[in-house]
């Protein structure tokens, strides 16, 4: 009998082990995208006959942003996304159509501002900003008519304008995520069936809701998602066919920086409706024919200024400070369509190269136009160096109204694209950076993902289960610059072997304390822009490398550097809010010097402290510098529009010494040459 009870007992003991290791085991693969034909259960996703996304993006709220990129979003509260309310006349209570029917300031303005202040509030949890944005939610719903249209009534030409009510539709979608206030479902609704009564040549005529009728098409998808009504997509198509075309393969409807960033995604919309391959091909074909006409520069945008022009491809044009944020807003929407990493890594060199350099390390001032090669931020006109007439280089806080508001949704919206939930009932961490998650897997299990790193400062990146257990699938992005990346769970080294460009999917019973490491081995690259004398870029991972020139920042009155549609409230004190310009005090017109046989032999990689306010993007707190050599070029100066000089011919004299210069990440520079000229000797 004592032997039979020993017999059961170990029996029963070697079936818990054996259950306990089938419960741990862990199953990896790589995958090109996760899969879409599975059925959420804890997301919406798309309800037929719409194509499923390949990630869908967290409520408002479920991610929590730490690191460099928490730091980001404490800047902008504090600086001039929490305070533009209390000094932009756009903005102004007491005379707001947004607010107070028949009043003024009933265009882009405010909605463009509250589009990235109410997503701000909810990730950083600010109870005054919340109140303020509701402010502002309850006077759109106040302002819906019986007929269905809502807000002010803005008409050209007899026909009534709508560009400005398409931020607003887009707001309240992260509005309805947060809360579930049913008032957003009943709004568009009514509004969705006024546009239908709207005959098509008096729909979306206008220039601005022309070009980027898109905008609104994502949202009456989003709508029908949650309502399954069926006008909806009766509408879809009403938009797209009176949208400007940008499915055409070798020109654009216009030229505009902020209009192709924002609006080659429209056919990709329409895609999700129609399940027409070439309208997807469309939006692809837009990124690529922008960048190799005008885009033969790093930083991941295109030299347009505001409007591209034919021979002004150098990279010394710019690009709107709207530009980069509709580019990377555009990116995160494409990723979550097709789960191309493309898009993500299109987003990063964004987010990491152009954006920080358009703003003051406050927050506080930015400037409308920014360059890869950029060796003066003055108040000065530039005309036709670049295609604006007026102060349009200098940090100003009114550096053009657009911009001045539509800065806001920058780094909440970055944030918010961190963590994805998965058709397949998982989670994926796609761009990388410090954070805590919330979300559901599997069958509606509750679990937060808790992400350490300092990317793209630090190849190294820590995932821990902080909370829950659930068995489901995790993907990572293995992007397409490193070699070699290393992944491990629990200390011990994943089975398949990580593919660049490609994601890694881990299967397991996870629980918490379980722990993932990554580590993405970032090295020296270089990449020429042939049609822009054959100018050289270096890369160390996804930075972008410019030469560590000397600022010196020089403070002016604010209300003296504006452009002229600049309005300050009456109460607004100026002073605290000064335009600041910047000057090189260092040589900038240098060829770096590349090694005919090793070329990135002679750049030396130093690491440096990390910054202790979490703030990497100033020359002085940038833990990165790279050691390397370069000549001058005599002839490459400033020219008589003030501007950098284009890039001199690859055969122009260079000076006789081979110097020592600096490099550090070009997100950190705001003066910066990130497009060399080219020495082999």
């Amino acid at each position: 009998m004592k032997f039979r009870k020993l017999k059961t007992l170990a029996l029963l003991s070697a079936a818990l082990v054996s259950t306990s290791s089938a419960f741990a085991q862990t199953r990896t693969e790589v995958v090109d995208r996760p899969d879409n034909s599975a059925t959420s259960f804890n997301y919406t996703n798309a309800r037929s006959p719409l194509r499923q996304q390949c990630f869908m993006k967290l409520p408002l709220g479920s991610i929590r942003p730490a690191g460099w990129v928490g730091r980001y979003l404490e800047l902008q509260r504090d600086g001039l996304t929490g305070h533009l309310g209390e000094i932009s006349a756009w903005l102004d209570k007491s005379n707001n159509a947004w607010l107070v029917e028949g009043q003024h300031n009933g265009w882009e303005e405010a909605p463009y501002w509250l589009k990235g202040y109410l997503d701000l509030a909810c990730i950083l949890g600010d109870k005054k900003m919340i109140d303020e944005s509701q402010t502002w939610i309850e006077g759109i719903f106040k302002s819906q008519k019986p007929d269905g249209y809502f807000g002010p009534i803005n008409e050209r030409n007899g026909k009534r304008e709508l560009w400005a009510q398409m931020i607003v539709l887009s707001t309240l979608q992260t509005y309805y995520e947060y809360t579930h206030d049913e008032r957003v479902i009943k709004l568009m609704t009514n509004y969705f069936k006024w546009q239908m009564t709207v005959p098509d040549d008096k729909f979306l005529e206008d220039y601005w809701e022309n070009s980027r009728g898109g905008d609104e098409l994502y949202t009456v998808l989003w709508l029908y998602n949650r309502t399954g009504e069926k006008f909806l997509l009766d509408l879809a198509h009403k938009l797209h066919r009176n949208t400007a075309d940008w499915t055409q393969p070798t020109s654009l409807p216009n030229w505009h920086n902020v209009n192709i960033a924002e609006c080659f995604r429209e056919p990709a919309t329409y895609y999700m409706l129609t399940g027409d391959k070439a309208m997807l091909g469309a939006s692809y074909n837009v990124q690529s024919l922008i960048r190799r006409t005008f885009g033969q520069v790093p930083g991941g945008m295109f030299g347009a200024d505001e409007n591209a022009r034919m021979g002004y491809i150098d990279p010394r044009q710019g690009v709107e400070t709207c530009g980069m944020v509709e580019q990377m807003a555009s990116d995160e929407i494409m990723l979550r369509f097709t789960g191309d990493p493309y898009w993500a890594e299109n987003c990063e060199d964004v987010a990491f190269n152009t954006y920080p350099a358009a703003t003051m390390p406050d927050f506080k001032a930015l400037r409308y136009i920014t360059s890869p090669n950029m060796v003066q931020s003055d108040s000065e006109n530039h005309h036709p160096g670049i295609d604006n007439r007026g102060p349009f280089l200098s940090m100003n806080p009114f550096s053009s109204r657009c911009c001045q508001h539509n800065h806001a949704q920058g780094w909440p919206y970055y944030s918010e694209n961190l963590v994805y939930a998965t058709p397949d009932n998982g989670a994926a961490v796609v761009m990388y950076a410090a954070c805590e998650a919330d979300m559901k897997v599997a069958d509606g299990k509750k679990i937060t993902i808790k992400e350490e790193t300092n990317y793209p400062f630090d190849e190294n990146i820590t995932l821990t289960i902080a909370k829950g257990k659930a068995e489901f699938p995790l993907y990572l992005r293995i992007p397409s610059w490193t070699k070699n990346a290393v992944v491990t769970v629990n200390g011990e080294k994943v089975d398949a072997e990580p593919v660049s460009g490609k994601y890694l999917r881990i299967s397991r019973h996870w629980k918490k304390g379980d722990r993932v490491d990554l580590s993405l081995p970032m090295s020296l690259s270089v990449r020429r822009w042939q049609v822009n004398k054959n100018s050289a870029s270096v890369n160390y991972g996804p930075l972008t490398l410019s030469l560590k020139i000397k600022e010196r920042y020089v403070e002016r009155d604010s209300k003296e550097t504006v452009i002229g549609d600049s309005k300050w409230q009456k109460n607004a004190d100026a002073s605290q809010w000064p335009t600041t310009e910047i000057y090189a005090d260092s040589p900038w017109n240098y060829a770096l010097y590349l090694n005919p046989t090793a070329p990135l032999s002679d750049i030396e990689v130093v690491k440096k402290k990390w910054p202790a306010d979490n703030f990497p993007f100033t020359l002085e707190s940038v833990p990165l510098e790279f050691k390397a050599k370069g000549r001058t070029v005599p002839s490459w100066t400033m020219d008589k529009t003030k501007l950098c000089g284009v890039l001199p011919p690859e055969c122009a004299p260079k000076g006789d010494t081979l110097e020592d210069i600096t490099l550090v990440p070009m997100g950190a520079a705001r003066l910066r040459i990130s497009a060399f000229p080219v020495t082999e000797n």
